[in-house]
């Protein structure tokens, strides 16, 4: 299920693995395909990560794998990818979608990667159940943001219901995120990553009229505003939204994570090097909360 050794190499750097890492994944590769256990482990997780390819309602969870603690648990999920690829291409093809749109989306690979690389040292993928999103064909990068396709449901009305969105259950809508490692958030950036959503999704999903933009994020804490100048980047994100009312709970770990890598630091220890950065960590230092932000507009 997976490409020899010289094409896996050449898959994981178009997939935008950190280069530091290549050279291992290949080797682990190789005990992959010739170890049996291994190799059935990798056709069920394919198996559960490719059926019902881009149905886009309920999250995938691919299995663990029982094996000890090292390299080969910690990047497994890669060779799951690795092997699916074909089954997502096929997928892209089947809805037209460029190709240039699937290499931008699917290298999130890579840049989860690198995020696990930034926090721990060393080579791992730091979310699968996010980026199972990617290879089933629910999500898309399109410019600066990404866009999931979803649907208005229970979980979503009970926040964003607060906000005055009102609409069916089952309603189709789309979810935005914002990567990382891709510049920053401005206006003009923003702009035309909507406009390529919209002219996207009319033309390769056209079956699915989707009526509202969704967010949910600690960027839409509207106590960013105590810190951050009126024409700050984040606050102009902001504004685009109708805002739910404040979580009841805390998300201190969040902020944490994003801002600084690493969401188990020590506050006392967070650097003030950027506005943000002393927003965050002076907040947290003042024995203050951060919340995930809920946030809606019409499409």
């Amino acid at each position: 299920m997976l490409p020899d050794a010289d094409e896996l190499a050449e898959v994981l750097v178009e997939l935008a693995v950190p280069h530091e890492d290549v050279n291992e994944l290949v080797r682990i590769g190789r005990r992959v395909v010739d170890d049996p256990e291994l190799r059935r482990f990798l056709e069920h997780s394919v198996d559960e990560l490719v059926r019902d390819m881009g149905r886009a309602d309920d999250p995938v969870v691919l299995p663990e794998l029982d094996w000890p603690t090292g390299a080969l648990q910690r990047c497994f999920p890669v060779y799951v990818f690795v092997a699916a690829l074909p089954h997502t291409h096929a997928y892209h093809r089947a809805h037209g979608i460029p190709a240039d749109v699937t290499r931008r989306t699917l290298a999130d690979l890579g840049r989860n990667m690198a995020l696990h690389r930034r926090r721990y040292g060393r080579a791992g993928v730091q979310s699968p159940r996010w980026l199972t999103r990617h290879f089933r064909g629910e999500l898309y990068q399109l410019g600066r943001l990404q866009f999931e396709r979803t649907r208005y449901g229970p979980w979503n009305r009970r926040t964003l219901g607060e906000a005055g969105l009102d609409l069916p259950s089952g309603t189709r809508c789309l979810s935005l995120h914002i990567p990382e490692f891709l510049g920053p958030l401005s206006p003009a950036a923003c702009d035309r990553s909507l406009a390529l959503a919209g002219e996207f999704f009319t033309r390769h999903f056209a079956e699915e009229p989707h009526r509202a933009a969704l967010c949910h994020s600690w960027l839409l804490d509207p106590q960013l505003k105590e810190y951050l100048p009126a024409d700050s980047n984040i606050l102009r994100f902001q504004e685009r939204f109708r805002l739910a009312p404040q979580d009841p709970e805390p998300e201190d770990s969040e902020p944490v994570q994003f801002v600084f890598g690493d969401r188990e630091l020590p506050v006392e220890s967070l650097p003030r090097r950027t506005v943000v950065e002393r927003a965050v960590g002076d907040h947290l230092r003042a024995g203050r909360h951060w919340y995930i932000g809920h946030g809606w507009f019409p499409l």
